[in-house]
């Protein structure tokens, strides 16, 4: 089953380009042109994984981020900032407050895609199982070791 992206973008184009090149590498993705709608998306679905405007009609995408790292459904997923602020100041507010990334427009949509693969790895290998196993007869979980 392909992964979930979510994307939260108040421009269309941006919207539609990301989209395509998520769907191009094998992501299903949902698209929302402002903060409320993605809210409500939440309270039926965890996406696997944020792309995230910070200029939105309706709240800022910092406000989103904060929200959502305070959140226990929602604090483990990880949060792409796709942003025009190029500031150095905007960069390190967006990750101290919780992205993992930050990508500054213009951008490159495969290098965007890239960046998301590395962060859906980086997930994956944390929610590995922490057992060992020794043929078919020992099994030893770490965790409850």
């Amino acid at each position: 089953m392909a992964k979930l992206i979510a994307i939260v973008d108040d421009e269309q184009d941006i919207l539609e380009l990301v989209s395509l090149h998520l769907k191009r590498a094998g992501y299903e993705t949902e698209t929302f042109a402002d903060a409320s709608a993605f809210y409500r998306f939440l309270e039926k679905e965890i996406p696997s994984l944020l792309v995230l405007d910070l200029m939105l009609p309706d709240e800022d995408g910092l406000e989103v981020c904060k929200k959502l790292r305070r959140d226990t459904r929602c604090a483990g997923m990880p949060i792409v900032m796709l942003t025009a602020r190029s500031e150095e100041t905007d960069t390190i507010i967006g990750l101290e407050l919780g992205a993992d990334d930050y990508v500054k427009k213009p951008f490159s949509p495969k290098e965007l895609v890239a960046r998301v693969k590395a962060l859906l790895r980086r997930g994956e290998s944390q929610t590995e199982s922490k057992s060992i196993s020794i043929g078919s007869e020992v099994l030893m979980d770490l965790e409850k070791y």
